[in-house]
């Protein structure tokens, strides 16, 4: 599909996204963009995004309300993005139902419940962390980002420990946005076959897990209202996705941004600030997802500088970009400030489809970044930061390595 003329070009590879989201917001509230072949209206402005995602004119569902559908989920890498059956891609009633069938596994009982095993978790990790000689790098990433939320989620859906590193790999492939179509049909293929094994895992053998329970309540609903086959898989496949990357990167993030600004570190040492500052000041200013694809019109939507986004047209939610406007957070919109008084954000989206797993992703965090800092209170990066690599991702917004040493030499 040739890009519309005047659109903006979105970098698959994510190499230079904070001048690339400069750049959308060069051309006003929203603009054309190019995303791996498919036009859209990113709009990175945070009043019209917040008013978009609040609209029923607004829509999720591309089945239903966006024309290019059928062509474009044939052959576009992000197919899975707008191709899955669950509340992602959800609209009006039928997204209530979901909501209200998924909520109950991140309400505050059960969030508060996870508060020891979080901990339990990041104690263990840092443990084996501790048997490290000093000065040796060792990326944090993989040995701590990484592995606290796939254990976290893992606990949570019932996975078994050995399929766990599968799902890690498939998932990182469902956020790669370098992936070509083919590469991207055969990791979506292994993404649903994980979802599949697991599915017969707990069939044969339920536990007190959120898929055993969302297995014995598959058909409760006699009026219809439950989950679909469809559903069930897709729903299993976007909290086990969602609840393991966007958490992975914002441990990556909260602690390369604490290692590169160590006057901020001092705040929280000294009490001016606290973990839930350095959490939200993270998620405004280095949210795990940059761009999430996609949105429709379902009517004409006029915006305030004239320009139109026409019924049927694709809207791309660029919260990266929002985060640091500078009409939201003045001129200090690009610092790292954890006493900032106002950090509001988009992270975790807004409005009817506000991310649930929000107050999950903020526990595992907070008790990664506390924990870490207490036992290894020397630590520091291995390695230059202009160094550190950003992941091959236009959505997913974190590093491929996060080298460190945890107690430096001397």
């Amino acid at each position: 599909m040739p890009a519309v003329p005047d659109t903006v070009v979105l970098d698959p590879t994510g190499a230079d996204h904070h001048a690339e989201h400069e750049q959308l917001r060069s051309h006003g509230p929203a603009v054309r963009v190019d995303i791996l072949g498919v036009t859209a209206w990113s709009v990175s402005d945070p009043a019209l995004l917040k008013k978009l995602l609040t609209s029923a004119d607004v829509s999720k569902d591309a089945r239903v309300h966006w024309p290019a559908f059928a062509e474009v989920v044939q052959t576009w890498p992000l197919a899975l993005w707008i191709g899955v059956e669950n509340m992602f891609t959800a609209y009006g009633d039928n997204h209530r139902r979901l909501r209200r069938i998924i909520a109950p596994a991140f309400s505050a009982r059960r969030v508060d419940a996870l508060v020891e095993v979080v901990e339990g978790i990041v104690a263990s990790i840092l443990d084996g962390l501790e048997t490290l000689p000093a000065g040796e790098s060792v990326d944090l990433r993989e040995r701590l980002a990484i592995p606290v939320p796939i254990t976290v989620i893992g606990h949570l859906m019932g996975v078994p420990e050995g399929q766990r590193a599968a799902f890690r790999g498939i998932v990182d492939g469902v956020f790669d946005t370098t992936l070509t179509t083919e590469q991207s049909t055969a990791n979506t293929a292994a993404l649903y076959e994980a979802v599949d094994q697991l599915i017969a895992a707990k069939r044969a053998e339920p536990g007190d897990d959120m898929t055993s329970l969302l297995l014995a309540a598959r058909d409760e609903e006699g009026d219809g209202s439950g989950l679909s086959d469809a559903e069930l898989r897709d729903t299993l496949l976007l909290m086990i996705s969602a609840g393991y990357e966007t958490t992975v990167n914002l441990i990556d993030q909260a602690i390369t941004l604490l290692l590169t600004h160590p006057e901020q570190l001092d705040h929280v040492r000294t009490g001016s600030a606290g973990w839930k500052d350095v959490v939200e000041e993270t998620l405004r200013l280095e949210p795990a997802v940059k761009h999430l694809p996609l949105r429709y019109a379902v009517t004409d939507i006029p915006l305030p500088d004239g320009q139109l986004i026409a019924k049927g047209e694709a809207i791309l939610a660029s919260y990266a970009a929002a985060n640091r406007h500078p009409d939201w957070h003045g001129p200090t919109a690009d610092g790292f400030d954890v006493t900032r008084a106002d950090k509001d954000h988009l992270a975790f989206g807004y409005g009817v489809h506000f991310c649930l797993g929000a107050p999950l992703a903020r526990l595992e965090t907070d008790a990664a970044l506390r924990m870490l800092f207490a036992r290894f209170p020397d630590v520091e990066l291995a390695v230059p930061e202009a160094e550190l690599q950003p992941l091959g991702s236009l959505i997913s917004n974190g590093h491929r390595s996060l080298p460190v040493r945890l107690r430096p030499l001397g």
